[in-house]
Formats: C-alpha cells, sequence, structure tokens
C-alpha cells in the first residue's frame, strides 16, 4: 500500500445495515430479481407467498441498507439495485482471506503429498 493510500474503513453502522439484509432468503430474492433490471414493488412481490405489504417491509430493509434505490412517481414505486454496499461488504469480508487461503494451501499440500506416498495396499494382511 502506498502512504497515500488510505485503508478502506468502512462504516461499521453501513456494514451492519447490509449484513442484516443480506441474512434474510427473501431479500437476497429480491436482490438478484433486480441484477441488471428494474422492477416495480408490485413486479418484485409476484413469486412471493405473502402481502404486497410484508415485500414492500422487506424492500424498506433494503432501502436503508443502501442496496436498493427506490423511486416514486404518484403511487408507482420503481426499485433497482446499488451495489456499492455489497462491495464495501465484499471487500470488508476479503481482509480475511488470508486466514482460509492458507488452509487451502495446507489442504494442496496434504494431497500432493498422498499422490506422492501412496499407501502401502501389497502388504500381506496376515502380518
Amino acid at each position: 500500500m502506498k502512504k497515500t493510500d488510505k485503508p478502506f474503513h468502512p462504516n461499521s453502522e453501513q456494514l451492519d445495515r447490509v449484513f442484516s439484509a443480506l441474512s434474510d432468503p427473501v431479500r437476497r430474492e429480491i436482490l438478484e430479481r433486480l441484477d441488471k433490471q428494474e422492477l416495480l414493488v408490485s413486479e418484485l412481490a409476484e413469486p412471493f407467498d405473502m402481502s404486497l405489504q410484508a415485500v414492500s417491509k422487506h424492500i424498506q430493509v433494503l432501502v436503508k441498507a443502501g442496496l436498493i434505490v427506490q423511486e416514486r412517481s404518484g403511487r408507482v414505486s420503481r426499485c433497482r439495485l446499488d451495489a456499492g454496499p455489497i462491495y464495501e461488504a465484499a471487500v470488508w469480508v476479503n481482509k480475511y482471506s488470508k486466514y482460509w487461503q492458507t488452509q487451502f494451501e495446507t489442504l494442496v499440500a496434504w494431497l500432493d503429498s498422498m499422490d506422492k506416498d501412496p499407501p502401502d495396499d501389497d502388504r500381506d494382511p496376515s502380518r
């Protein structure tokens, strides 16, 4: 990192809202449906077996987390994905990749050693 580069420190409250929003499968499905398209709230609600009001509450959680931008024009409400907060959360999670990367490297080394030293299956079982 250059001296002019600042370490990435996302807002803790924002991360809390993003992770909380992503913890619910309905909200994750809403985000998936918004991938590469804008949809009306009524269109977002179609596949769910719940009231429009219940879906609207999920949408509001996503709006507060910054994951959805909701624009209203009269009685029509259109939603679109804002992936910025997901990116910030991914960057935060990625800081810890060094821990699981070490585990993968250990596993690869162990598997390589098994290939080089096959088990001795030719032994006499009576010994």
